[in-house]
């Protein structure tokens, strides 16, 4: 088949991929320059919406609602807009070969594609209970959340299965997201995970306290420290129940996994450094090989605030990341250079009528402020990290666009703490001062 040559590729067609193109395009570039090449059958989008918007029982998200960049308030860019600028995007089109030597990357269908600077925006795939040999994992309705895809499928289930059960295998992101707006669809809803409470990359378990009690009163069930190691299915192989380690079997007629991800990087193993589970970037995101970047989850990059090398899965990373590598790449071309990365970890997660933001690094001792009754109308709480007298990571529940931004200097600043009753008695106000 035929060859075609770009002189910018990204590969993948994520959220990085719709803020690296528009970086491009604001940086100047010509037409017939830059192709995006995607396995997926549409333009970027802003991921998330698929874990929130998109599952809604009434005013549910559909594309284009979310194309990028709407997520962080900016222009959406739909598939006219690529073609006006002259990118060309490349769509249901699978990778699965890369050669870094030669500069080339050849499609499933046999197609080849060269380049003069590549840019990996591969980002995650999610890990399937399959991947582990789990008994009856293969049951229809058995469903994970990463494309636009499978958001069909998990909606697909819900109309179908209506007021069903569900069983929710994780308490990550995915499992405290999925949880919540499937109860809104008023599915009778468990979530099961091993771990002794929600979300323990992150949350403490003073924290997880609150958004387990709140779950619960919403009529979540919650059942900790056991997980799935198979499942039943009927006649036409649709899944019935869960079965738990601890013996117990739960009835589902939907069954959602979120047990992570991983990094897509197998194609270029041995032909980039590696590191912490992805690919070895510098501070512009330029790899091992030069003219080769790597952008968003994929990259291991050094996180200047704490003078390590990080790999960070969350949209804000993806964004950014994106634009600095387009910034760096640019910049090189016309012989200037960009300021290095300095990046601030921030994560956040909506769900029911809560939103929280965390920032920094949540390590040391902590401090638990505020009002986090889940029966309060208006919960409003937070919790600093300490370490080394002083403050690297801040969260808050319920907080105002002031008042997150208030915890986000905090942890960007990192003061100054002698007494943790004082900062507990201070709580927000302590932010507030700085």
């Amino acid at each position: 088949m035929a060859e075609k040559h770009f002189k910018y590729v990204i590969l993948g067609g994520g959220v990085a991929a719709g803020y690296a193109a528009r970086e491009f395009a604001k940086q100047g570039i010509n037409k017939g320059e830059l192709a995006i090449i995607s396995k997926e059958a549409v333009a970027p989008y802003e991921r998330p919406a698929l874990s929130k918007g998109y599952l809604f029982p009434q005013g549910a998200a559909r594309l284009p609602g979310f194309h990028t960049c709407v997520g962080s308030g900016g222009e959406r860019l739909l598939p006219e807009w690529y073609e006006e600028k002259g990118i060309e995007l490349i769509l249901s089109t699978e990778i699965v070969k890369a050669d870094l030597s030669s500069k080339s990357l050849t499609s499933a269908a046999g197609s080849t594609f060269t380049y003069d600077i590549l840019i990996i925006a591969t980002g995650s795939s999610v890990i399937k209970l399959t991947d582990f040999g789990v008994q009856g994992a293969d049951a229809n309705n058995i469903l994970y959340l990463r494309e636009i895809d499978d958001a069909d499928k998990l909606v697909a289930a819900i109309q179908a299965k209506k007021d069903g059960k569900a069983v929710i295998v994780g308490g990550g992101y995915i499992g405290l997201e999925l949880s919540a707006v499937l109860r809104l669809n008023n599915l009778d809803v468990t979530m099961v995970y091993p771990e002794p409470w929600c979300m323990p990359r992150l949350f403490t378990a003073g924290i997880a306290a609150f958004y387990e009690g709140y779950y619960a009163n919403k009529g979540v069930k919650i059942v900790k420290g056991t997980v799935a190691v198979g499942f039943d299915s009927d006649s036409n192989g649709d899944v019935t129940a869960v079965k738990l380690k601890d013996g117990r079997v739960l009835d589902a007629d939907i069954v959602v996994v979120g047990v992570g991800g991983r990094p897509l990087t197998s194609l270029f193993k041995g032909q980039l450094a590696e590191e912490k589970g992805g690919i070895k970037t510098d501070a512009f995101f330029q790899t091992s090989v030069p003219g080769v970047y790597a952008v968003g989850d994929v990259a291991t990059f050094p996180m200047m605030l704490y003078g390590d090398l990080r790999r960070v899965e969350h949209v804000d990373h993806s964004r950014k990341s994106a634009e600095q590598a387009v910034k760096a790449i640019k910049a090189s071309e016309e012989g200037k250079s960009v300021e290095e990365y300095d990046y601030l970890p921030y994560f956040y997660s909506r769900s029911f009528d809560l939103a929280w933001q965390f920032y920094g690094d949540n390590v040391g001792d902590t401090v638990l402020f505020g009002d986090n009754d889940p029966a309060s109308a208006k919960p409003k709480f937070g919790s600093y990290w300490i370490k080394d007298g002083k403050i690297f990571g801040a969260f808050l529940e319920g907080g105002s666009a002031d008042e997150n931004n208030a915890i986000a200097k905090v942890a960007r600043v990192q003061p100054a703490v002698s007494d943790l009753n004082v900062l507990t008695q201070e709580g927000l106000q302590f932010a507030a001062k700085i």
